[in-house]
């Protein structure tokens, strides 16, 4: 008959906690966790997100109209702000944290206990050597502390001394710190995905293309969860001139903008020389050059003589900036007498800009990235550009869904290379004029609150790995008993050199004991 007394409801929900804690703070747990991590964040990579690129997302939608509304309900567009990622994130947490904080425990206590005493029978250990030369324990002890040993002198009542050394503590620490660090960097990547905020601008050259800091004048930008447009700092930025400077094949060599900007709603008047890797730190804000491209100004003539000029950015394409873009003029060939826009008779232009055009052709390609002899290769399209729909379109291009249906139509069969100051004659009197080429520097402005939490704790976690790595831990014992000694040693973790280590530290201290003893005078 089971005479086992039953257990109450309390004491089978608190064991079976116990036991599940016990599980999640697991380091297998951990392991566990920090791959499934790295797999949930898969998604994130191949698919577009809402924080980067709203953009990006509603194509997808439009490519992929029956998948995309099932990945949608599984978050696969927000995945770093999915609840099944901040699931895995704070259990991955936890896991650490209930992980760390009992060794942590353990060791501030092996650190504060006396190294162990010497084992009843020395001979059945790793390490063991009878000392010809029986030392007295101040010669033990120096050798060993001298070899920087944490040491313990005991003296029992029958005369034997044993002497207790041991090392290689800085492992545990060095291991401690490590997985510290990497829980900090946690910390820190999530503070600064939940408080940060980026975006991204290309910004050409003069007041024209000055912009400020709003969502509305980023191409793209992306938005912690915890952050909100009203929360961007104020300020704006110009840009004046762009300085590059390019190798004989291409390449470039130095990058840089004079800009000016403007702190708390004020206008652009401080002036500061943005240079890759040289950053402009703003009030909450920091700003880095990462490119540079051409913007061409095109001037267009409608059939009623009302003139226009865009400022178009090209995208460079190759090594030698070979850019495409496009101009779009929607309130073209208004008719003055009625004031009413026909939208069968907006312009758009597509084509290639080439910094430095060759003297053959065919023209899609420049000769050298500085703009030394620009041309422009434009085709010209009328009819209806698709912008008052509201579909969101490129600014880089023309919409080819337009072109295939047929709302957009050629003006010209071929397309028309202009230089510099040139002008393309259309049909019924309208005109295009290639007026000049302005540089433009593409800037990334950034706000990472937890950036510094992550560099302090990256640095951390390689210095932690020095010593989890090379350190060992080992003991000594020495014995002392009626002129007879011996010594044995113990590695705690495996460690090749240990027995030549250990020879060594015999060999010293029989040595040492040879010396004669200081008496007064050496």
């Amino acid at each position: 008959m089971n005479t086992t007394p039953r257990r109450s409801i309390p004491q089978r929900v608190k064991a079976t906690a116990r036991r599940w804690w016990r599980q999640l703070t697991s380091m297998r747990t951990a392991l566990v966790l920090l791959f499934g991590l790295a797999v949930a964040a898969v998604p994130g990579s191949l698919l577009p997100q809402r924080n980067l690129s709203v953009d990006q997302v509603n194509t997808y939608f439009s490519e992929n109209p029956d998948l995309a509304p099932v990945l949608d309900r599984l978050w696969a567009f927000d995945v770093y702000s999915s609840p099944w990622f901040a699931a895995i994130y704070l259990l991955l947490f936890t896991s650490l944290v209930g992980c760390l904080v009992p060794r942590f425990r353990d060791h501030v206590k092996a650190l504060r206990r006396r190294p162990p005493d010497a084992p009843a029978r020395m001979s059945l250990l790793p390490q063991h050597r009878e000392l010809t030369d029986a030392p007295d324990r101040e010669q033990v002890v120096a050798v060993l502390r001298r070899n920087r040993f944490r040491v313990t002198v005991r003296e029992r009542e029958d005369g034997v001394v044993t002497v207790s050394a041991e090392k290689g503590y800085a492992r545990e620490a060095g291991n401690l710190l490590f997985h510290f660090s990497l829980l900090a960097l946690l910390a820190g990547m999530a503070f600064g995905s939940l408080f940060g905020w980026h975006g991204n601008r290309l910004l050409v050259e003069g007041e024209e293309g000055a912009f400020c800091n709003s969502l509305q004048q980023y191409d793209q930008y992306g938005l912690g969860p915890n952050i909100g447009s009203e929360d961007l700092p104020p300020f704006c930025m110009q840009l004046d001139r762009f300085t590059t400077n390019f190798l004989d094949n291409g390449q470039p060599t130095q990058y840089t903008a004079d800009v000016r900007y403007g702190q708390n709603g004020q206008a652009p008047s401080d002036e500061y020389r943005l240079e890759v890797n040289h950053p402009l730190e703003l009030d909450g804000a920091s700003v880095f050059l990462l490119g540079h491209g051409y913007a061409a100004e095109i001037e267009f003539t409608d059939k009623y003589g009302n003139k226009q000029t865009t400022i178009a950015p090209f995208l460079g394409e190759d090594g030698v900036l070979t850019s495409t873009g496009a101009a779009v003029f929607p309130d073209a060939n208004i008719n003055p007498d009625t004031g009413k826009p026909d939208k069968n008779s907006q312009i758009a232009f597509e084509g290639l800009f080439i910094p430095s055009v060759p003297d053959q052709p065919p023209y899609t390609n420049s000769t050298s990235p500085k703009a030394e002899k620009p041309g422009l290769m434009l085709s010209a399209f009328i009819g209806d550009t698709g912008l008052d729909s509201g579909k969101p379109q490129s600014v880089y291009s023309v919409d080819k869904d337009q072109i295939a249906s047929g709302a957009l139509k050629p003006v010209n069969a071929d397309p028309k290379l202009l230089t510099k100051g040139e002008t393309w004659e259309l049909d019924d009197g309208m005109s295009v004029t290639f007026k000049g080429v302005r540089d433009y520097a593409t800037l990334e402005v950034r706000h990472d609150p937890g950036e510094m939490v992550v560099l302090a704790a990256a640095v951390a976690v390689l210095i932690g790995l020095l010593p989890a790595l090379t350190v060992r831990r080992r003991r000594i014992w020495v014995r002392l008993n009626d002129g007879t000694a011996e010594a044995g040693g113990l590695a705690r973790t495996e460690y090749d050199g240990f027995a030549e280590e250990f020879e060594k530290l015999a060999s010293a201290i029989e040595t040492n004991s040879r010396q004669p003893q200081e008496m007064g005078m050496r």
